[in-house]
Parts: structure tokens; C-alpha cells; sequence
């Protein structure tokens, strides 16, 4: 979150022909258990697991066992098959999107858009990334074939953005109106539109069945839980660390936890979301802010922007296992993992750049000069089936 932003605030049918398209080339998950990063095989399911059931409408699970089995190495789905990889940083105070070509680390192109450019997020449909106009109100969208922008779309405080798992609905997060906004996925039209208690709604995940999804609320330290299908808070809780900031949130391959980064904690909480019980939490660094999954399902990175680290996190292990910095300093934030799992990207948000970490050694591949105040950049295309929202949280 900006800083000046606490102080303000104390079609779809083709989609799924895709989606069955895709899911029918994946094979089953023990099959390609070399394809992820380094030498460890991915998770592989051990013993059988019933089906999850799902969210109405929402493309069932490839693996019981791993909400992100659709996130392996390079496998794309064939609505971005052919779609230029690029890295996308919003630019909060420069009010531009800077383009980044990833195989020469360059800036390609500089696009305008409104005021105060949060996120870009892609779209269910993987068809269109939204740029998040926060307080010009507006979302602008950017056809990922031709790296074009269109004409923008009114839309009421959008500082975050995300999408019900069955693609029906955007979920907009409306920060400062302290509301949880549903629209259309497709044009963006109010469907319900569900006022929250707490401050700062910011960011999101969704349960592994598709039927609640966690929210952090920044600014009064709260989480919030939400029914999908109902569009309806069902409970509520305050994090017990006085002055809780709270950011990312991500759920775990097995989806029986939730990590909720917490930049004045200094850590990640970790959340049993079906039981919505105390959450505990874990040190990481100065700062936590962003969460990345690796695509073997194994590992999460942990931006803490404070210290310019990147914590890293085993889900088998449990436990932290590697710390890597950048050198001379910096300030990661949020960002995503590369196609091809090699590359770990962040906005660097009080330093006007980007950094490129090789995601087995931790070396800074690159650190690239963009705008002024880069947020949530996305990293275009990455593999998967559907985009649930945020700089690209994918199934």
C-alpha cells in the first residue's frame, strides 16, 4: 500500500473450451514430476483423495492434493499459447505502466493510463489485463496479443481486483469506500455491492473448493471471511499484534492453510481458514508484503520490503529455509513468478525499479529503472487455466 494512502484512509463459453482443451494435454500430476525447478520432483498425491467439490460453475481441480497443479512449467493454456511474455509494473505516482521485455531486461514501452495505477491484473478469461486506476476511478484494459490499451472503464475506487472462481464475477476492492464491490467479470457492470466493517480492503485468496475466499483489511489489522456464491461476509477477527498491517494473502498447495503477509508484524500469519480460528504467526523479515508460490507447488517466496529480502518458505518442510538479499538494498513488493519458473519478479516500490531473482540461487539477474512508485506488476502470460485476480493468482 502507498503511503499516501494511509494517510487518506485510517466469452465466457470459450473460456471453458480452453479451460477443457488445457485440462485434457496436462496428464495426471505424477507424470511429470522432473518439470519444476532444480532437482525435486513436484508434489506428487501419495495415497487417494476424494474430488474436491467445488463452487458451482468453478473448472474442477486437476489434483486434489495441489490447488496450483495447473501452474507448472510452461503450461500455458491455448488462449495465451501465443501471447509475447512481458512484464507489466504500474507506476503509482507516474501514471503509466511500464512494459518490460524479460529475455533482454528492458523497458519496451511506457503506457499511459489514469491516476494512481495499483495492480495489473489479468482477467478470468486470461483474455485482458485490467490496470487498477485507484483514484482515477477508472480500469484500463491492455489486450496482452498486442500490448495495445483500450478505452477504460469507470470503476469506483478499484484498488485491488479479483474474480470468483466459476468467472461469473469481478470482485473489486474498494478500499477507501470500505466495500467489497461484485460486478460482471466482462464489463464490469455493479452486481451486488457488500459494505465491510473494517478499513483497507486489500487482497484476497480463495479456498481450494472455490466457496469462501479470505481478505486482509490493512488498515485496522482485521481479516475477513467471505462467502462466495451468498456475496456475503460470514466472520470476522482482529489479528492479535497490535498495530497488524496486514498485505498478500496466499493459500497452501494442500489448501488447509492461508499465509497472510503482515508488514508491521514482520512476518506471515498462518490461518486455518475452514475453522476462521487465532492464526499464528511466523517471522520472516522487515516489512512482508508479497507472496509467490513456486511452480512445483514446493516452495513460497516472501517479499519483505523493509529489509530487501526475499524469505523463502518449504511447504513440505514447513519451516523457512533460505533468506536471499538484494545487493545494495531495495524495496521488493509484489510481482510473480516467471513461465518457465526461473525467474521470481518484483516491483521495487521506493526505488523506481525492478528486480529479476533467479528462483534457485537468489542472484539478482537484473534490476531495471521504471517509474515512480511501482505496485503490483504482472508477469504475462503465466501457466494455468483461469486467473482468479491480483497480479495473477492462477488455477
Amino acid at each position: 500500500m502507498h503511503p499516501t494512502r494511509l494517510t487518506r484512509a485510517l466469452t465466457a463459453t470459450a473460456a471453458l473450451a480452453a479451460l477443457s482443451t488445457l485440462a485434457s494435454c496436462t496428464g495426471a500430476p505424477g507424470q511429470h514430476k522432473n518439470e519444476a525447478l532444480g532437482s525435486n520432483p513436484a508434489v506428487a498425491p501419495v495415497k487417494e483423495k476424494a474430488a474436491v467439490r467445488g463452487l458451482p460453475g468453478m473448472p474442477p481441480l486437476l489434483d486434489p492434493y495441489d490447488v496450483y497443479a495447473a501452474d507448472r512449467p510452461n503450461r500455458l493454456s491455448p488462449v495465451v499459447r501465443n501471447v509475447p511474455s512481458r512484464v507489466y509494473v504500474p507506476n503509482t505516482n507516474s501514471n503509466t505502466v511500464s512494459v518490460i521485455d524479460p529475455t533482454t531486461y528492458k523497458v519496451v514501452e511506457t503506457i499511459p493510463v489514469g491516476t494512481q495505477p495499483q495492480h495489473v491484473v489479468p482477467s478470468w478469461d486470461l483474455k485482458t489485463l485490467w490496470v487498477n486506476n485507484d483514484r482515477g476511478n477508472t480500469l484500463t484494459p491492455i489486450d496482452p496479443r498486442t500490448g495495445k490499451p483500450g478505452k477504460s472503464v469507470d470503476v469506483h475506487d478499484p484498488y485491488n481486483l479479483y474474480f470468483t472462481p466459476d468467472g461469473k464475477y469481478a470482485i473489486v476492492m474498494a478500499s477507501l469506500d470500505r466495500e467489497l464491490v461484485f460486478r460482471d467479470a466482462h464489463t464490469m457492470k455493479r452486481a451486488k455491492t457488500v459494505p465491510v466493517s473494517c478499513y483497507g480492503v486489500n487482497h484476497a485468496d480463495f479456498s481450494a473448493d472455490g466457496r469462501y475466499f479470505i481478505v486482509s483489511c490493512e488498515f485496522s489489522g482485521e481479516l475477513l471471511k467471505v462467502d462466495t456464491a451468498k456475496m456475503k461476509v460470514v466472520a470476522q477477527e482482529k489479528l492479535p499484534y497490535d498495530g497488524a498491517m496486514p498485505q498478500d494473502v496466499k493459500i497452501s498447495p494442500d489448501g488447509k492453510r492461508f499465509y497472510i503477509a503482515d508488514m508491521v508484524a514482520d512476518g506471515v500469519w498462518v490461518l486455518d481458514g475452514d475453522k476462521f480460528t487465532r492464526p499464528t504467526l511466523l517471522r520472516t523479515g522487515k516489512g512482508a508484503h508479497g507472496l509467490y508460490v513456486s511452480r512445483d507447488s514446493r516452495e513460497m517466496y516472501i517479499s519483505n520490503r523493509g529489509e530487501g529480502t526475499i524469505s523463502v518458505f518449504d511447504f513440505t518442510e514447513n519451516k523457512l529455509t533460505k533468506k536471499w538479499r538484494l545487493p545494495d538494498g531495495g524495496s521488493p513488493d509484489m510481482g510473480g513468478v516467471s513461465a518457465d519458473g526461473k525467474v521470481l519478479w518484483l516491483s521495487g516500490r521506493y526505488n523506481s525499479e525492478v528486480y529479476a531473482i533467479d528462483t534457485r540461487t537468489g542472484e539478482q539477474l537484473a534490476r531495471i529503472k521504471v517509474g515512480s512508485g511501482p505496485h503490483g506488476l504482472a508477469v504475462y502470460p503465466q501457466p494455468g487455466r483461469y486467473s482468479l485476480g491480483h497480479t495473477g493468482v492462477f488455477r
